[in-house]
């Protein structure tokens, strides 16, 4: 008799099964639907994304060829393709939205203090990433005349590298219309590119009393007001209390920034950097901007290991569905590798959970030592029997 059930079984776990269902109340995905479940949909397409699954039909034969391991995952048998297909077409992603943002919230806790920085103030980096596609499948993303693409707009938390926000729109919406919708709580130090300035955004946030750090535009007009120290032994080259000259710089942000002059040795180029926080020192604004590379980072995993560059539904919900459940799976990835001491790389660990996704052992013996058998199991010696 086996002991533990599934791994994957005991993944899908770490997202309680009624609060999945408190959510599809809420959200109405179960609306005269008949045989497919919600929670069936779910298992399929973290399926797709846990199992490397290419095509709809791997993602049915799949789980259907583990016969008898199917009853701890919460379902009887796998969907046929065509099911599947209606379902990616017509039950809504703003389920899978709200699981994401609902083990989010579970998982936040395991990462607190998680950060390289010793200051309080919460550290946000924002950018998009294109996800190409075919024109002619995917005809509804606009992009470019000969050419279709989505962007995945992503707010990365520096307090364990995870994503606190997240939105798909078509390819030709720009990353500033989707930043300006954000709010953000007083301290909050937000990093971006110099692709996304916005002069009335930065003086919107001064005066909320939150902090931006980003690169000065090639073309910015300014006077100096002050210059400030140097640090020794760095690599900054100038640190400048600076006003904005422009006309329209002048009359949206009129408040004093600060202008950061940067060496960049690996490249031996000087980076600009732009913020309105005064009072950190220089090489701590450098060090938040060089931390952005994260969010490029993330968008390299979540390419590279997860189902986001070729789609089993070309519907727009169909394919928010495949994006949000990879945003899932690589929440539950990262979540099992800050709980595990093994040093592991997200790569690594998708590769190998691949393989044991239906192998019947403690998922947190398994985190820790993924190449060792597990214990064997004692046999208990037989009672001999008296016939006095």
């Amino acid at each position: 008799m086996n002991k533990y059930s599934s791994i994957f079984s005991q993944l899908l776990s770490l997202f309680p099964r009624l609060e999945f269902e408190r959510l599809v109340k809420i959200t109405g995905t179960e609306y005269a639907a008949k045989g497919f479940s919600s929670w069936g949909h779910y298992v399929a397409m973290l399926f797709c994304q846990l199992g490397q699954a290419h095509s709809l039909r791997e993602i049915c034969n799949g789980p259907a060829s583990c016969f008898g391991k199917l009853r701890h995952l919460g379902i009887t048998r796998g969907p046929k393709r065509s099911t599947l297909a209606y379902a990616n077409e017509h039950r809504s992603w703003e389920l899978f939205q709200k699981v994401f943002y609902g083990l989010l919230s579970r998982c936040r806790g395991e990462f607190i203090g998680k950060t390289k920085f010793r200051f309080k103030n919460k550290l946000l980096s924002f950018d998009a990433t294109v996800i190409e596609l075919c024109a002619s499948l995917f005809d509804w993303a606009k992009f470019r005349r000969t050419k279709g693409a989505v962007k995945l707009h992503l707010l990365l938390d520096h307090e364990g590298y995870l994503p606190q926000y997240a939105h798909i729109t078509e390819g030709k919406v720009h990353e500033v219309n989707i930043l300006k919708k954000l709010r953000f709580s007083p301290g909050a130090i937000v990093v971006f590119d110099r692709g996304l300035v916005d002069y009335q955004l930065f003086g919107e946030w001064t005066e909320e009393g939150v902090y931006f750090v980003t690169r000065l535009k090639d073309n910015a007009t300014y006077r100096v007001v002050q210059r400030l120290r140097l640090p020794e032994n760095r690599n900054i080259l100038k640190d400048e209390i600076i006003r904005l000259t422009g006309i329209k710089a002048r009359k949206h942000c009129s408040c004093r920034l600060r202008r950061i002059e940067v060496l960049d040795k690996e490249k031996g180029e000087v980076i600009v950097l732009l913020t309105n926080h005064l009072e950190f020192g220089a090489t701590t604004i450098s060090a938040t901007y060089k931390d952005r590379w994260q969010i490029e980072i993330f968008f390299k995993i979540l390419k590279q290991n997860l189902r986001v560059k070729t789609f089993v539904g070309t519907t727009a919900n169909a394919l928010k569905i495949q994006i949000w459940t990879a945003l899932i799976a690589i929440l539950l990835l990262k979540y099992l590798k800050v709980r595990s001491r093994y040093h592991w790389s997200l790569s690594n660990l998708v590769a190998l959970l691949r393989l044991n996704l239906f192998s019947y052992r403690d998922l947190w013996e398994w985190i820790e030592k993924p190449t060792e058998p597990p214990p064997a199991a004692q046999e208990q010696e037989q009672m001999a029997l008296s016939f006095a």
